[in-house]
């Protein structure tokens, strides 16, 4: 097996979404999927392209409520390029006969490869071999190489080669019921070979504006275009046997890049300079062999290694050193899709211990988005009644909060209400990326400059969140990390009181700050606010029972789930926060939680920082109190979430190091093998497949225990997705 190339044999209908995920090309400004450039969006296959940043909002009636939502637009498809024989029917990838299909995706040069043979109904049988790229070299630009070969037939070939700008995002099944309709054609024109197509983003107005040159030696060309669609067909004779080569390269820009005089002459521009194929191939093999020595991990087993460098490969694809010029943010998804929206949420959280060390220009680019989205955050604080900054759950554009208020449950078909913009610690989580970002520089500028004023910022909110009562703060009425509990039972008001998570990383926040002071000084703060950072750090409420932490203020009163009744009756519980609501019930009665919540202090927190933390704040703390409080939630988490195997093999590598291989196993098979049933497809999991490659770097060249490999994915030699092969997680339990 070679650890450097992902490849999948034959055509399986039902995984061709995941395959396009997994096969998506990108250069952290754009990302295409790795459907099919004959294929249009339908049930199968799903084409997308998406740029950094770019989003659009419109409203849509949702349980009878006029709803609002941005998200990352699916761009004009610049793949196209299909082909019949004679007059026959143009090849149609999910009705077309394929006789053998091979992709391999090549993650060292990031090119995707195809080879395909099709017979027609006319018993013609044509091999197509094509190759792909989306420049890492210059982030505008991508390319094509394809060869059709008339195999056992001779007469006219035809090949049509377009730009799309008919798209719609519907990519995620549960939005479909929403608005998708994001790009407005605005100009297209096609002549000798060449293509040029505008449109514009129905609210935000961005131009787009994409430029293509398609080649084919010999051939006739005639253009085609109608409403939003534009190209040509070239038509050539062929003999049986005969090799028919083309090439198109494309140019995309967008009117938010710079040096630019406007977006339609810039791809046009670019296009008539570009090389040809092989010339963009060596520049961009080039640059990607540069990320690499920056960038590789090594591990000694390789199924292991090929994912590792899968997921460092999409990692990059969706922040590259191109990020550092670009005003964006992480999206939890990657740009491989619409799921989540394509919006920010704390997943960064994860990508920044990888990032950090290795391309701080990077980190300090994801950073100055949140800085440069200050002005919101502070607005939203203030609109709320609070002091400070408060960051949005689920962040897009400019900043403002878009996490929805209804969330749709496939499972019962009804919308309810969305309360996970109640979890502030997402504020939390920029303030840790920013103490990452300074660890791995020790840029004191960096704190002295716009790091130092997030820090200060989001401090002065939990400052004013939290509430002094009988010698204690407290920060009521918020979510933690686990989103399965949004409320109290009795309550009709959503919010928790005191989640141990939030409460605690808020006295880590404030010993940070007064740390920094320390440092570059007390950058504008007033006494009066520094006492009181102060006297948080050492005097943050942390709810305790049975000699545990609690999750929150009230936990230990909700009711024991019966796991192993659920687990008889629905198989998969992941998602249990459907499965009760299609009940009528609600996991707010339980004592179950979607991900990590406490044990999340764990992972961040080093057990010596942990206890400092604890000790300093007055309460009794000890190796056997943590080791107790581990194995509790071990037994009450679904893990709903692919981050959940990260967090319990991170923690249980310390805690109980001979249960912790399995939850490696399940984080380095979220993607590849798609644990979560589906959600791969609608686009990847950045915090999983960070954490699983930091899981997999204090293995060195240690292999994982015999038996707990990742199973054989996809590969030369097989048609089979990775899953998880280990022994189920309930044997795990206390």
């Amino acid at each position: 097996m070679n650890p450097w190339h992902l490849v999948y044999d034959g055509y399986d209908p039902a995984q061709e979404r995941l395959r396009e995920a997994l096969t998506t090309l990108g250069n952290g400004f754009f990302a295409t999927r790795g459907a099919w450039p004959e294929a249009r969006a339908g049930e199968v296959h799903y084409p997308g392209t998406y740029v950094a940043g770019c989003y659009d909002r419109r409203v849509s009636c949702v349980a009878g409520v006029a709803v609002e939502n941005e998200d990352l637009v699916n761009l004009p498809n610049w793949l196209p390029v299909n082909f019949r024989a004679e007059d026959g029917d143009w090849f149609d990838p999910e009705h077309g006969d394929i006789l053998d299909m091979r992709r391999d995706l090549d993650m060292r040069r990031g090119v995707l490869s195809r080879r395909m043979r099709v017979r027609d109904r006319q018993g013609r049988i044509t091999e197509v071999a094509d190759r792909r790229l989306v420049s890492m070299d210059d982030p505008h630009l991508a390319a094509m190489a394809m060869t059709i070969t008339a195999e056992n037939w001779g007469g006219r070939l035809e090949i049509r080669s377009e730009l799309d700008g008919t798209v719609v995002n519907r990519g995620v099944a549960r939005y479909r019921g929403l608005e998708s309709r994001h790009l407005v054609p605005v100009a297209a024109c096609a002549e000798d070979g060449r293509a040029e197509l505008l449109c514009r983003t129905a609210g935000s107005r961005v131009e787009i504006a994409l430029a293509a040159r398609t080649c084919v030696p010999g051939a006739e060309y005639v253009p085609s275009e109608s409403t939003g669609r534009v190209g040509g067909v070239y038509t050539i004779e062929v003999e049986a046997g005969t090799r028919v080569e083309l090439e198109k390269v494309v140019a995309l820009y967008t009117s938010k890049d710079r040096a630019i005089a406007e977006s339609s002459h810039a791809a046009r521009t670019a296009v008539a300079r570009a090389g040809g194929f092989d010339d963009l191939l060596a520049a961009h093999a080039r640059a990607w062999d540069r990320l690499w020595r920056r960038s590789h991990v090594v591990v000694n087993d390789s199924e292991t290694q090929r994912i590792v460098n899968l997921y460092l490969f999409h990692i990059h694809q969706t922040v590259s050193p191109h990020t550092a010029d670009l005003d964006v943010g992480l999206p939890a998804r990657g740009l491989h899709g619409e799921a989540y929206r394509g919006h920010v949420f704390w997943d960064e959280l994860f990508v920044f211990p990888y990032l950090a060390p290795r391309f701080p220009e990077i980190t300090c680019a994801l950073l100055r988005y949140r800085w440069r989205r200050l002005p919101e955050a502070r607005w939203a604080a203030r609109s709320a009644g609070y002091a400070g900054a408060m960051f949005p759950w689920q962040s897009g554009s400019d900043g403002r909060e878009e996490t929805p208020l209804l969330h749709y449950n496939p499972r019962s078909g009804r919308w309810v209400p969305d309360h996970s913009r109640l979890q502030r610690h997402v504020g939390l989580a920029v303030a840790r990326n920013v103490w990452e970002h300074y660890r791995a520089t020790g840029d004191l500028s960096f704190l002295a400059g716009f790091g130092g004023t997030l820090l200060v910022e989001i401090a002065r909110f939990f400052a004013s969140l939290a509430v002094e009562e009988n010698g204690r703060f407290e920060i009521r009425g918020v979510m933690g990390p686990d989103e399965y509990h949004d409320a109290y039972p009795d309550r009709d008001e959503p919010g928790l009181d005191n989640n141990a998570y939030t409460n605690v990383m808020t006295a880590w926040l404030m010993r940070r700050v007064l740390e920094m002071i320390s440092l570059v000084g007390p950058s504008g703060l007033s006494k009066k606010e520094i006492d009181r950072f102060a006297r948080m750090s050492e005097r943050m409420k942390v709810p305790f029972h049975d000699g545990v932490i609690s999750q929150f203020e009230g936990y230990e009163k909700l009711e024991e789930l019966d796991w192993d009744g659920y687990r008889e009756r629905y198989g998969d519980i992941r998602r249990l926060d459907r499965i009760l609501e299609a009940e009528g019930d609600s996991c707010n009665r339980y004592k179950a939680s979607k991900q990590a919540d406490v044990l999340m202090l764990f992972h961040l927190l080093s057990d010596e920082e942990l206890a400092v933390l604890l000790g300093g704040l007055g309460y009794r703390w000890s190796a056997e109190a943590a080791s107790r409080t581990v194995e509790y939630y071990l037994a009450r988490t679904s893990h709903g979430s692919t981050l959940s195997a990260v967090v319990h093999a991170s923690v249980l590598s310390r805690f109980r190091p001979g249960a912790s291989a399995p939850f490696v196993v399940e984080a380095l098979n979220s993607d590849i093998g798609d644990i979560q049933g589906g959600t791969t497809a609608e686009g990847i999991h950045l915090g999983a497949m960070a954490g699983a490659v930091l899981l997999c770097e204090p293995l060195g060249r240690r292999p994982l225990p015999e038996g707990l490999r990742p199973t054989d994915g996809p590969t030369a030699g097989g048609d089979e997705e990775g899953t998880f092969a280990s022994s189920s997680r309930r044997d795990l339990r206390p």
